[in-house]
C-alpha cells in the first residue's frame, strides 16, 4: 500500500540523517553543517552541538546523556547536561557510520572499512560493542556497507541494514553485549535501507536514498507500507507523543564522490502518521 500523508517539519538543511526522539522534541544531524539538532512540534529548532565530523550520528544512553559519533577523529563524544563534549570512547581507526544504544547501556557503532567519498574499493565492514565501561570489541563483521541499526523492544535482537547488500540482517544480543545468532532477517529486492527504526508488530521502517521511499517490511521481506518522496531518504524514527508519527530525514542525493553529496538547502525533516507505534530502539 501507497500512503502518503507527508508534512514538512522542517526544511533548508543539508545532509540531514540520523533523527532520534528524546523527551518532546526530535533530534537530528546535520552532516553538512557539522551540526546536532533539536527540534519541538511546532518547527522551531536549536542546535545542541557542533561536531566537524562526516558521519555524525548520535544515540541516547539511558541515563539521558547524548552519544555523539565523531567519526574522522575515531572517538565516542558524550554530551552532558550542561552540554559539554567529553570522551566516552576512544574508537581508534576513523570510518564510523551508525550508532545505536541497548537498555542496558551497551552502545552498538559500525564501522565502514573504506572510504566511499574518496572512490575507494569497497571492503566488508564491522560492528563494534562499547560497553558502559567504556571496553570496545568488534561483535560482527563482514557487512558490506554497514548502516543504520535498531533493538528490539524486549532488547534481544538487533536488526542492521547492510545496504550494498540490499538486505536487513539480525543478531541475538548476548548476555555480555556480544553478537551471536547472525541470520538474514529481510531480502528487500532493489531496496537500498540506509537508517531503520523497529514498531510494535515486529516490523521494521526502512530509509531508502536512491528508491526515494520509506518502506514498511516484515520478517521475511514482505512489503506493509511504502511512503514515497521526491528525494532520497536517509533515515526514520517514529515518535511523537504516542509514537505514531514516522519521522523521516530526506535531501536531494547528488552521489557520495561529488563535492556536495546532496543539493544545498534540500535536507528537510518530514513527518507522516502511522498506525502501528514505534517500539524498541532508537
Amino acid at each position: 500500500m501507497t500512503m502518503n500523508e507527508v508534512t514538512t517539519v522542517l526544511t533548508g538543511r543539508g545532509l540531514v540523517e540520523s533523527p532520534r526522539r528524546h523527551g518532546d522534541r526530535l533530534y537530528f544531524s546535520d552532516w553538512s553543517a557539522g551540526e546536532v539538532v533539536a527540534v519541538d512540534a511546532a518547527g522551531r529548532s536549536e542546535v545542541v552541538a557542533r561536531v566537524a565530523s562526516l558521519p555524525l550520528c548520535t544515540a541516547w544512553l539511558p541515563d539521558g546523556d547524548l552519544l555523539i559519533v565523531s567519526s574522522a577523529e575515531g572517538r565516542l563524544l558524550r554530551r552532558a547536561s550542561d552540554g559539554g563534549l567529553v570522551l566516552y570512547a576512544d574508537l581508534g581507526a576513523p570510518g564510523w557510520n551508525d550508532i545505536v544504544v541497548d537498555g542496558r547501556g551497551n552502545t552498538y557503532v559500525n564501522r565502514v572499512h573504506f572510504d566511499p567519498m574518496a572512490g575507494e574499493d569497497a571492503e566488508p565492514g564491522t560492528v563494534h560493542l562499547v560497553t558502559p565501561d567504556g571496553a570496545v570489541r568488534e561483535v560482527a563483521d563482514d557487512i558490506a556497507f554497514p548502516n543504520g541499526m535498531a533493538v528490539t523492544e524486549d532488547g534481544s535482537t538487533l536488526i542492521l541494514a547492510d545496504s550494498y547488500r540490499h538486505r536487513l540482517v539480525a543478531f541475538d544480543i548476548d548476555a555480555d553485549g556480544g553478537l551471536s545468532g547472525r541470520r538474514l532477517w529481510a531480502d528487500l529486492g532493489e531496496g537500498t535501507p540506509d537508517g531503520i527504526c523497529t514498531d510494535a508488530d515486529n516490523a521494521v521502517w526502512y530509509a531508502d536514498v536512491p528508491g526515494r521511499r520509506c518502506v514498511r517490511v516484515a520478517e521475511g521481506g514482505t512489503v506493509l507500507r511504502t511512503v514515497t518522496l521526491d528525494r532520497g531518504a536517509f533515515a526514520c524514527v517514529l515518535g511523537g507523543p504516542d509514537r505514531r508519527t514516522l519521522f523521516i530525514t530526506a535531501a536531494r542525493w547528488q552521489g557520495m564522490t561529488e563535492a556536495e553529496m546532496v543539493v544545498p538547502g534540500s535536507g528537510q525533516v518530514l513527518a507522516v502518521p502511522v498506525e502501528v507505534s514505534g517500539a524498541g530502539l532508537p
